[in-house]
């Protein structure tokens, strides 16, 4: 007879699951029904198992807290979403549709210029800043931003996330240097990391504080994150908040009515273009979006 326990998913890795128990970690495998059911545990999902003979078996998904498609989490208190202005130069676009999609779910969100050591990223510090966001600017070289990024981490379950070649895996040695985690070198000439994180894994660095190391991506697998409903899309850009009850139109859309509040900030520079720029490019998928498809 199976013996029968809940744990957290630290890593998931070619159909094989850890399990952090009260009993330590347990390697599982996943039930047919959960991919017949198109639920496929995810690192970060709190779960029910059976332990038989030593061996474990994934018996059932406990609800979510929230769920991520790329990067590949569930059940974050933050994401960090990581950026640099020197090899790789990250877009805005990149930035915003990853915190768009963080803020829909009611996920705290952190963005951390990386590699300030060599660019301070001073225009990108701005414009996040002037959006609400906390920003943080690291160096894994001269562990600048590494102590308070630290402290912004503490008793989360966190996730890294950013474009290939930021230096996410870095800062995540210079925070636990016991990690070791292989980093990969950024091509010169093609201002792109290769993909040194191949999984999403779970670490442990302190008191109840996991941090997920997340492979990078590029602009092109965007496609393959998350969707936002057009209707909803507004409220997942916080810098957009104040001017939402100011439009003529009470179904305003922000992108060519007249007497728009979000577009009079814009253009009197209380809300950065790049930022409604990217409403508008996320507007434009989310009209493509069938609601049957979303079932």
């Amino acid at each position: 007879m199976s013996d029968r326990t809940v744990g957290r998913i630290l890593r998931s890795l070619s159909g094989f699951y850890d399990v952090q128990t009260d009993r330590g970690l347990i390697t599982c495998r996943g039930r047919g029904h959960l991919r017949k059911g198109n639920t496929s545990p995810l690192t970060g999902d709190m779960v029910e198992i059976s332990i038989e003979q030593g061996k474990g078996m994934v018996e059932k998904i406990l609800p979510r807290n929230n769920r991520f498609i790329r990067p590949a989490v569930a059940n974050m208190d933050a994401l960090v979403i990581f950026a640099s202005n020197v090899n790789p130069i990250t877009e805005p676009y990149l930035i915003d549709r990853v915190a768009a999609i963080a803020g829909d779910q009611g996920v705290e969100v952190h963005i951390c210029m990386n590699k300030c050591d060599l660019d301070p990223a001073t225009d990108l510090v701005k414009i996040y800043r002037n959006a609400g966001f906390s920003v943080i600017q690291t160096s894994a070289v001269t562990g600048d931003g590494v102590e308070e990024l630290r402290q912004l981490i503490a008793h989360k379950f966190t996730a890294f996330t950013g474009n290939t070649g930021v230096g996410k895996s870095s800062i995540l040695n210079a925070l636990c240097p016991n990690l070791q985690l292989a980093t990969g070198e950024v091509s010169e000439k093609l201002g792109r990391g290769r993909h040194t994180t191949r999984h999403v894994e779970l670490y442990k660095l302190g008191d109840n504080t996991y941090v997920a190391d997340t492979p990078g991506f590029s602009s092109f697998d965007t496609e393959q994150m998350d969707v936002i409903l057009k209707e909803n899309l507004q409220y997942a850009f916080p810098d957009f908040a104040p001017y939402l009850g100011k439009c003529q139109f009470h179904d305003c859309s922000h992108r060519a009515e007249p007497g728009c509040g979000v577009r009079s900030a814009v253009e009197t520079g209380e809300i950065e273009k790049t930022r409604y720029d990217s409403y508008l490019r996320l507007y434009e998928k989310s009209s493509q979006i069938k609601l049957w498809e979303l079932k």
